[in-house]
């Protein structure tokens, strides 16, 4: 039973970091073992912001072995960045084990994942020109507390909380999930696929790549191809009713949409409320209501519902 939730603003940037605290602690309940974000800020001119991690959170308690291990890490991106000629605008280490890099970068993105990846213990979270992908193990005050999203403006985001059962309690099984290498997109997911494994290895005979063993992940992945062949993202999530089996909700980001789907059955919960200025989802209205605490109507999508909007 785990949470999902998004927001997008249609009239320019809010304290969309902040928004989605409020809507994911509500949804705490939900999931208590990690929290993700997915936020989308505007950009520099070609400017990409990276962000990964060396360790896990649990790791720090292996005392000065490990943090030996995250300071040789992070020297290795750093000289795999300089060898690939990428300009590290700035720089930013939220905790001990992960970070953000503000880059100039103009050679092969994909080639600069896949050599990062190759280093011993790094795993890129997003690259995006607007995506930040955040995630961590506690609740959404945690997690918002230790990344600083409290106060970060932008024009949509989505997020996660996961209650974990059939994976470990660790940061690369928390939600949400980029689409590695494509640029800015990003999913979070309520519900299981049971065609997943079918899928993924489709996917990957025409040359994907998997980082975790989520089928949430599988989501992103499947967007990202339909839209570099030409789809619409509406296009995408309709084509995904009729091609993804089992029972699901799912919200996907890019860099300048939300769009939403249900499955056949429509079991999995999402509540809707739109207005003129924004549109805000979330699996139960509670948080919705943590961010408009006036008298609102909202509705439930039907079962084989797609939605999209423009930030």
């Amino acid at each position: 039973m785990c949470g999902i939730a998004g927001l997008i603003y249609r009239d320019g940037a809010r304290n969309i970091g902040g928004e989605m605290t409020a809507m994911l602690q509500a949804l705490k309940h939900r999931g208590p073992d990690s929290t993700g974000f997915a936020v989308y800020g505007e950009p520099g001119p070609n400017e990409y912001i990276l962000r990964f991690k060396v360790a896990e959170q649990e790791d720090l308690g292996r005392g000065t072995k490990i943090r030996r291990a995250i300071a040789e890490r992070k020297a290795a991106v750093d000289g795999l960045l300089e060898e690939l000629g990428v300009t590290v605008l700035d720089l930013d280490g939220p905790t001990e084990y992960a970070s953000r890099y503000r880059i100039a970068y103009d050679g092969d993105m994909k080639d600069l994942a896949d050599q990062m990846e190759e280093i011993e213990g790094t795993e890129i979270l997003s690259i995006g020109n607007a995506l930040e992908l955040i995630k961590d193990l506690g609740d959404a005050a945690d997690v918002s507390g230790a990344y600083d999203l409290g106060v970060f403006r932008g024009t949509h985001g989505i997020g996660h909380t996961r209650m974990a059962t059939e994976s470990d309690v660790d940061i690369r099984s928390a939600h949400p999930y980029w689409a590695y290498p494509y640029n800015d997109i990003a999913v979070v997911h309520n519900g299981q696929i049971t065609n997943y494994w079918l899928m993924r290895r489709q996917l990957e005979r025409s040359g994907q790549r998997f980082v975790s063993n989520c089928d949430s992940e599988l989501l992103a992945v499947y967007t990202a191809v339909n839209l570099e062949k030409g789809m619409t993202l509406e296009d995408s999530l309709e084509r995904s009713i009729h091609e993804i089996d089992g029972v699901f909700t799912y919200l996907i980001t890019t860099r300048n949409e939300l769009g939403m789907a249900k499955d056949t059955m429509a079991a999995k919960p999402m509540v809707l409320y739109e207005a003129d200025d924004m549109v805000a989802l979330a699996s139960e209205e509670v948080a919705i209501r943590a961010i408009i605490p006036h008298e609102i109507d909202t509705t439930d999508p039907y079962d084989e519902e797609i939605r999209v909007w423009q930030a």
